[in-house]
């Protein structure tokens, strides 16, 4: 199935009024965000693991990109909490569960084929940057090729300049509400802002943390091979 895939157009999706709908596995479930393709697509989803769910071993043939938004996420190398930020290359291979059951923010088949190093990391634990403005704070989380994934952090009552997004912008709000002359975007809103696009985002007195990409919707990232 396609879902909003038109990526020349804006997008927001306020996920938590999204229905849940059943994957192959027994007791995981998606929000569906963006998607091309069957099952096997480039896509973007909010996943839930029901206590005691897990996935045979499989390769991502395309890389996976995860966000830990609650609960606890495993597989063979470890136990992920909420806040963690896992890379799965292109290639690479595990085997994935959840003990007492999680919620993710997964991105699937967006990988250059080149970008082949695994990341895990602890966004509590991770220094912050001081950003272009006052009442922002940076981690950034990956980097390759022109693509730039950071979380934001913005203190109440933040003005943000007027800007163009060259490559596209990914939002994703985490806490908080995020504005912008276009609309009120509260916690787990979703946001895609297509190439050449310009906004001016600010917060009110609930401040907002949010997951940001950046340069992505231009990149050459992998293509899932049609279906037999």
């Amino acid at each position: 199935m396609n879902l909003n895939d038109d990526f020349s157009v804006r997008v927001t999706n306020f996920a938590d009024a999204a229905p849940w709908l059943p994957s192959p596995l027994p007791g995981v479930d998606r929000r569906l965000l963006d998607r091309v393709g069957g099952e096997v697509a480039r896509a973007t989803s909010v996943v839930r693991y029901a206590p005691g769910a897990r996935f045979d071993a499989h390769t991502h043939g395309g890389g996976e990109e995860i966000l830990v938004l609650e609960g606890v996420f495993s597989d063979e190398r470890g136990d992920h909490p909420a806040g963690t930020y896992l890379r799965n290359p292109p290639g690479s291979r595990h085997a994935p569960f959840s003990e007492s059951g999680c919620v993710l923010l997964v991105k699937l088949w967006q990988f250059a084929a080149d970008d082949l190093t695994p990341l895990r990391i602890d966004t509590h634990a991770e220094p912050w940057r001081r950003g272009l403005v006052p009442g922002i704070t940076v981690l950034p989380l990956h980097d390759h090729d022109g693509v730039n994934t950071a979380l934001v952090r913005w203190a109440p009552d933040t003005q943000f300049n007027p800007h163009r997004h060259s490559g596209g912008e990914e939002i994703f709000v985490l806490e908080g509400v995020l504005r912008d002359e276009h609309g009120v975007y509260p916690k787990h809103s979703w946001l895609r802002n297509p190439r050449g696009s310009q906004h001016t985002p600010f917060t009110g007195p609930e401040g907002a943390l949010i997951y940001v990409k950046l340069g992505h919707l231009g990149a050459v990232f992998l293509e899932p091979a049609p279906a037999a």
